[in-house]
């Protein structure tokens, strides 16, 4: 917890710093949502192709789908989700003439969610 997908228009891939939005919306989720900073894992998913209405060129997407563990108010999802927004217009610059469409979801895991973690060998740091 918490697991965090962003999904993002392939045109964007050079005008989104990934690592430094991933850093700085770790400790958003800690500061606000009150996780531990060990357990925020993101995943960047590239998308290829992007249709906004009938227009198949033009557009760039970025989703962010935060997914935690039961507990927190409305009101803190909807200030992590914000937080999120100012985020992206931070660290995505989309090149040309594209608009971009952000947009940011804070969810409750499943009671089903379970995780295990295991140490497979060498890892920088670790022995």
């Amino acid at each position: 917890m918490p697991q965090i997908t962003v999904d993002y228009s392939e045109r964007l891939a050079d005008g989104f710093d990934r690592p430094a939005f991933a850093r700085d919306l770790h400790t958003a989720v800690v500061d606000i949502a009150a996780a531990k900073p060990p357990a925020c894992k993101t995943r960047f998913r590239r998308t290829e192709d992007v249709v906004v209405g009938p227009d198949t060129d033009g557009h760039a997407l970025v989703h962010v789908h935060i997914a935690l563990l039961p507990g927190r108010t409305e009101e803190t999802k909807a200030r992590l989700t914000e937080a999120v927004l100012d985020l992206l217009r931070q660290y995505v610059k989309p090149g040309g003439d594209l608009t971009l469409h952000a947009s940011a979801e804070v969810r409750e895991l499943d009671a089903s969610y379970r995780k295990f973690e295991e140490w497979t060998g060498s890892v920088s740091g670790r022995q």
